[in-house]
């Protein structure tokens, strides 16, 4: 990023009106601006069931929908199918070089991202069980058959002439044989039974748990589209200041390349020492070690971007415009604050953990309460029958049958060792430690905001005091680059203050990255978007004078095996 010194007046506070609003929504936030009044008794204030209800239901209303479909000028970028696996190196080889904005970013990441998509899976995953557990109100009908139909085939053949009534023991066994008996028997058997539970106590506290459950589930998808919004805003953030950096960089390799041409030239004019020429060679060799750094950086950015997201495999993102100062935070610390109490789901997650465990508690009980239900069982049969015996006696006959059954049935388990009540305490205890876990999520809360809002106006000043040294240390490079041509000074001088100023350029942009992810930290800690923006750039007619150095043209470093990049080899 290349800033011309009357934009970096303006960061500085030499033009007012740049950022120096945050000040006005800070100053309450400080010590030293307390009324003196009594501190308050705690006891008094109203507690979040009180404020929240103690089954809080989500709002997605609070919060922009996430993007289901992407544009026409995106559609290429669609994420991939989730089991693919590339297996050459060609499918995953870049091809593509695709500048995004942020809004782009952040419509990409809520279409494409997997665990956006997981927790989403999640919220219908729950639904379902919710339905699951409304369905204990309704009766339950079963049907079952036993042979549909059933055929049973059987055989007989006694000894002797007529051996029926007789015992064999009187008579003996007869050595011819009897006429053969055959039977056939088909039957169909059919079962209905009807089973309604007029009274169970753990209906109701099942069904409970269950919404708060579903509740629950609606309120992590809620803050996981908060915390990825904020994850890819830092991650443009983090991608516009390494490519602020790269351009940082390659003006300090330009600047070093054009004192060591100077100083070469002095030193075959004779009036410099070769100390000069060495001192201008470290000073690159410095630069572009650093360049090299900001342009690792730069590729991980743009590889972090793309992995949140989900791009196809052969396109790397890129930032499509500048950093720059995003806003003024306009909300004070303690708006801030009760606006992030009021805002965060993850306070209510824990009040829907409170009525969970207290439900569960109310189920555990149950186990040693009477259940009374109404039931009804139908049932019928009907048999045929077949029986031959030779080829003289054939008889056959038919029948069915109907049985149906209408009463009340209860069971209690009266006694258990005492297991239902131990269950019992041991939910109403986990309500208790979610009570805990609140008041510690409530102070972890409060920290964030603070610590993002200090780190605004940190990074307010920095951005005030960075710019001064810019433009400060811009004008002693020329300075001493001066002197050094009228030879009353050293390269020493030079090669320090071409030094410091790419140290400031590089704090500068940091102050600006930092500032504008606290903005973005703010919004989603607290849900509010009061962010004013900033007055525009009062900037000069004429265009400014393009400096010496960045008319140097700087030749891409050969990528040099690391064996062969030993100091002796070089």
């Amino acid at each position: 990023m290349r800033r011309t010194a009357a934009s970096l007046l303006l960061i500085a506070g030499i033009v007012p009106g740049q950022i120096a609003g945050v000040a006005s929504a800070q100053e309450s936030s400080d010590p030293a601006s307390d009324n003196g009044a009594a501190l308050i008794d705690q006891s008094t204030l109203p507690t979040a069931i009180e404020l929240k209800g103690s089954r809080p239901q989500a709002d997605p209303s609070v919060l922009p929908p996430a993007a289901t479909t992407l544009p026409e000028t995106l559609d290429a970028l669609n994420s991939p199918p989730s089991l693919a696996l590339p297996n050459q190196s060609d499918q995953v080889r870049i091809r593509e070089l695709r500048p995004l904005t942020l809004a782009e970013v952040e419509q990409l990441a809520e279409v494409n991202n997997p665990d956006l998509k997981a927790v989403a899976l999640e919220v219908q995953q729950a639904k379902s069980r919710l339905r699951a557990a409304i369905s204990s109100w309704y009766p339950t009908l079963s049907l079952s058959a036993n042979g549909l139909p059933q055929y049973l085939a059987t055989e007989q053949q006694f000894l002797g002439d007529d051996l029926s009534g007789i015992n064999n023991s009187q008579i003996g066994l007869q050595d011819r044989e009897g006429p053969v008996t055959q039977t056939g028997t088909a039957s169909a058997n059919f079962r209905a039974a009807l089973n309604w539970k007029l009274i169970d106590p753990a209906r109701v506290p099942q069904i409970s748990a269950a919404r708060d459950s579903f509740e629950r589930v609606r309120d992590a998808y809620l803050i996981a589209l908060r915390d990825l919004r904020l994850s890819a805003a830092k991650a443009y953030y983090n991608l516009q200041q390494y490519d602020a950096q790269v351009d940082v960089g390659r003006q300090s390799v330009a600047a070093s390349l054009l004192s060591l041409r100077y100083a070469r030239s002095r030193f075959q004019a004779g009036v410099s020492t070769k100390l000069e020429v060495l001192e201008a060679e470290t000073q690159l060799s410095r630069d572009r070690l650093l360049l090299t750094d900001y342009l690792n950086f730069q590729l991980r950015a743009r590889r972090n971007l793309a992995r949140i997201i989900n791009l196809p495999q052969d396109i790397t993102p890129t930032a499509a415009s500048p950093s720059e100062v995003v806003g003024v935070w306009e909300p004070s610390l303690q708006e801030s604050i009760i606006a992030a109490y009021a805002f965060r789901e993850e306070l209510d997650q824990f009040i829907l953990d409170i009525s969970i465990d207290n439900s569960s508690a109310n189920v555990a009980l149950a186990a040693v309460q009477p259940v009374l239900s109404i039931f009804n069982d139908f049932s019928t049969q009907r048999l045929d029958r077949q029986q031959s015996q030779g080829s003289s006696f054939d008889r056959s006959y038919y029948g069915w049958n109907m049985n149906n059954a209408v009463g009340l049935s209860a069971t209690w388990n009266i006694f258990d060792g005492g297991k239902a009540r131990a269950e019992y305490r041991r939910k109403k205890q986990a309500a208790e430690a979610s009570a805990y876990k609140f008041a510690n999520q409530r102070g972890v809360i409060r920290l964030q905001v603070e610590q993002s809002f200090y780190d605004l106006r940190a990074n307010q000043q920095n951005l005030r005091t960075t710019a001064r040294e810019v433009l400060s240390q811009r004008e002693a490079l020329r300075l001493s680059r001066l002197r050094f041509a009228a030879g009353v000074t050293t390269q020493r001088e030079v090669v320090d203050n071409q030094r410091d100023l790419t140290n400031a350029q590089v704090r500068h942009v940091q102050s600006l990255s930092q500032y504008n992810q606290s903005i973005a930290e703010l919004r989603r800690y607290t849900g509010l978007d009061q962010v004013g923006s900033c007055p525009p750039l009062d900037l000069p007619a004429d265009k400014a004078q393009t400096p010496e150095s960045e008319a140097i043209q700087i030749e891409p470093s050969p990528n040099v095996p690391a064996c062969q990049a030993s100091l002796l080899g070089s």
